[in-house]
């Protein structure tokens, strides 16, 4: 009874130091605890300089496997959209960047962030990491812009796994198109902490559990960040990534949530149609960001797709 009512107190003490944590220091703890989620899928943060200047701050994980994996986020988002993934694929050589323009990557306003752009500077990261052989996976304009990279240079990606790709603008309109031809708002942009949750819920139809104080912190970074997503956005939706890829032999795994809002799922006979040697996934009840919505599923697919090759 004694050894009971001692493991009460302790986790009421441990309840009342996260709660008085999270009051006095919430931006520290938010960090605390996104660090914790990196470690469990054994990802460290690292930073490289490329030649222009700029850096890339990247998570890497299982260096030393035979098979590295890229992978890239989308737009607005950051290298820890795969935090939720990444404990289900250890297997691979993991390296998961901030694109330049986001995350704790350089943000120049004056760069160029078109697809090619990232590609180009995504080559460079890789070289300097002496990678010159991947798979690559991509959400949203992450997808475009793996499309793009493996039409840059095909001799070295292994593979494509897309999850929601942008850059297929021939597709039936999402309805983020319609918002944004409507209303002349985006939103997946946030100026305000209520807009970063109401993007939080627009791309998903099931996230993941997140607790407030840590999105608010989230949402600081999309605030500051407000003007150049503006700018990269319409770098992104300008371009047509299908003249890029028609034909390209990559072979590939294309997975589209079935409630996707902000990219139609109507889009994956569009890229049946451009690109020869692709597989197909439809997960029902899944919104824009599968390896946020059902992370194990999701890795098992790719796993079981990679192991077919």
């Amino acid at each position: 009874m004694k050894a009971l009512k001692f493991l009460l107190v302790i986790a009421v003490v441990a309840a009342a130091g996260i709660f008085a944590s999270i009051k006095l220091a919430p931006a520290e703890t938010a960090a605390f605890l996104v660090d914790v989620k990196r470690k469990i899928g054994g990802l460290e943060v690292h930073s490289i300089q490329l030649d222009n200047g700029m850096t890339y701050v990247y998570m890497e994980a299982g260096k030393g496997k035979a098979e590295t994996l890229l992978l890239l986020h989308g737009f607005g988002a950051d290298k820890d959209n795969y935090t939720e993934v990444a404990p289900y694929l250890k297997d691979y050589h993991l390296i998961v960047p901030d694109h330049i323009g986001f995350g704790e990557s350089s943000n120049p306003y004056e760069a160029e962030y078109t697809p090619a752009a990232q590609a180009m500077r995504l080559h460079e990261l890789m070289q300097k990491l002496d990678i010159d052989s991947m798979h690559i996976g991509g959400s949203s304009m992450g997808g475009q812009i793996a499309m793009t990279y493996a039409s840059l240079y095909p001799g070295e990606v292994k593979s494509l796994w897309l999850l929601d790709p942008g850059g297929l603008w021939s597709a039936p309109r999402s309805e983020l198109a319609e918002i944004i031809e409507r209303t002349g708002k985006n939103p997946l942009t946030a100026s305000t902490p209520e807009e970063f949750r109401a993007v939080f819920g627009f791309v998903m139809s099931k996230p993941p559990f997140v607790p407030e104080f840590i999105l608010d912190e989230k949402a600081k970074v999309r605030i500051d960040n407000f003007a150049l997503e503006q700018k990269v956005f319409e770098q992104i939706r300008t371009d047509n990534t299908e003249e890029r890829i028609a034909g390209l032999t990559t072979p590939t795994l294309l997975v589209w949530g079935a409630e996707d809002r902000v990219l139609h799922p109507g889009a994956v006979a569009v890229v049946e149609d451009l690109m020869p040697n692709v597989t197909s996934i439809i997960m029902p009840g899944i919104g824009h960001l599968p390896m946020l919505e059902a992370p194990k599923q999701t890795a098992t697919d790719l796993k079981n797709f990679l192991n077919g090759l």
